[in-house]
């Protein structure tokens, strides 16, 4: 068994991954709150765990991925009431846009995509335990945990009551027994989206659904917790303290990994800042998978800076390897590879290695050039096979390389002005140009095609083209 060591939040350094169970492997990602289109920052996590389930089903025979969709929360109330629909057309409208982003940017769909609406019914027997157990507990229609009350609240963010600011991402109301306290029931109007429950017509907090989705479908205690590293405090501790009290383990979430901020400029990208760029408006001028090999360009856990030069090289750095394929291997692609069920001794070790230390994505990159370019040494059939399956598997875990090279050079951005027929007929009169001799004319295509982002190249009596 390859080891595989992840950075722990919880415990601030780096571990081996040691699973509850090896023979199933359990991981929880927070997804998003669906009330408008998601921006590249909300791609990162996608994109970040999407290579670690990658990774782990080659070390083990099950993994079930679970990644959840907040579609109860005021801020989808209150874009339902300025679009004037109901919070379910407008969360399933943007519930839809989610995932055919996520499909843009390689990311495979998870085995379960649970919902928060479908899981009132659990989570309301959650809160239920809670306040049984004494560690919630009712107050002018809302139902409230009590901080206090658990004697490890503040471990994952490593931080004491004392040294927490009261209110953060909660309101300070007359109805909490401590300004810490956090709301897991709250009373809905007439103009608000309510379920019945014992406390009157209500919706849950954010922070009850996650932990009473990882229950229903994952078990009261999972391998492997992700998410962006701003919901450390409160939301991933205010959850990890629910689900500790109710399922009475201290043992909720064995490795907790977070993954760093995407920054436009000098801050955090985030809707209330105004500040996004949308994944959808990015992919009028970008292809996904160039989105994904920049997302992945620096290591999870740090900052990323998102600007058009990062963009601009992550396009370049992606043009090479697959310029590689298309002067070796012709039309294969990560599909073609010989064995469907690959273990880590058919994978490329310096791809692996850096993958399994913790999710070095920027060094398992770096591996793949120098792969890119011992299939450009290779000369004879046999080496270029077996280089172009090393590519194509490392390809494979990272989630590119799935496109055939004369594809990928040839699609365009929506902006692009010219389509491939045209882009065809201008190079068949640039051929009838060089055969007459007219070479100023076959020149001056050569030329406006450049001028239109497009690059040709002569190679043994063929041209080919792409877009730049």
């Amino acid at each position: 068994m390859t080891d595989i060591h992840f950075h722990n939040t919880k415990s601030g350094k780096k571990e081996k991954f040691e699973p509850i169970d090896p023979e199933h492997i359990k991981i929880y990602v927070c997804g998003p709150t669906v009330y408008n289109f998601v921006h590249i920052g909300n791609g990162r996590p996608a994109v970040v765990f999407d290579v670690l389930v990658r990774l782990l089903r080659l070390a083990y025979p099950k993994v079930t991925y679970v990644r959840n969709v907040t579609d109860i929360d005021d801020k989808i109330n209150n874009a339902a009431i300025e679009n004037n629909e109901s919070i379910q057309v407008l969360a399933d409208r943007f519930t839809e846009a989610y995932e055919d982003d996520m499909l843009t940017l390689g990311v495979e769909p998870p085995d379960v995509t649970p919902r928060a609406t479908h899981h009132i019914k659990e989570i309301i027997s959650m809160i239920t335990v809670l306040v049984e157990k004494g560690f919630a507990y009712e107050n002018e229609g809302h139902v409230l945990f009590h901080v206090p009350a658990d004697p490890l609240y503040g471990e994952l963010s490593r931080r004491s009551l004392d040294e927490m600011v009261d209110g953060a991402r909660v309101d300070i109301a007359p109805y909490k027994k401590d300004a810490k306290d956090f709301v897991l029931w709250k009373p809905s109007s007439q103009d608000q989206p309510g379920w019945n429950s014992p406390w009157g017509s209500g919706r849950p907090g954010w922070h009850i659904e996650c932990s009473a989705m990882i229950s229903k479908h994952l078990g009261q205690t999972i391998d492997i917790h992700g998410g962006g590293s701003d919901l450390t405090f409160p939301h991933h501790e205010n959850e990890a303290a629910q689900s500790r009290c109710a399922n009475d383990s201290p043992d909720y979430v064995r490795y907790w990994l977070h993954n760093g901020m995407l920054n436009l400029g000098a801050e955090k990208m985030s809707k209330s800042l105004g500040n996004v760029k949308t994944i959808r408006d990015l992919c009028s001028k970008h292809s996904g998978e160039v989105l994904r090999y920049a997302l992945l360009s620096g290591q999870y856990r740090s900052r990323l800076a998102w600007s058009d030069d990062l963009v601009i090289q992550a396009k370049s750095s992606l043009d090479s390897l697959y310029q590689s394929l298309r002067d070796k291997s012709g039309s294969l692609t990560s599909s073609d590879l010989l064995i469907n069920e690959l273990s880590f001794d058919h994978y490329p070790k310096g791809v692996t290695e850096p993958l399994t230390d913790d999710l070095n994505t920027p060094k398992a990159l770096a591996a793949m050039h120098d792969l890119a370019a011992v299939l450009q040494r290779a000369e004879s059939e046999q080496e270029v096979f077996a280089a172009t399956q090393m590519l194509l598997a490392g390809g494979r875990l990272l989630g590119l390389l799935d496109q055939e090279p004369e594809t990928y050079f040839k699609q365009g951005s929506k902006e692009a002005s010219l389509s491939e027929d045209e882009i065809e007929n201008l190079i068949q009169e640039r051929h009838a140009a060089r055969a007459e001799k007219n070479f100023q004319r076959a020149d001056e295509i050569r030329e406006e095609l450049s001028n239109l982002g497009v690059e040709l190249e002569d190679l043994r009596g063929e041209t080919r083209w792409r877009r730049i």
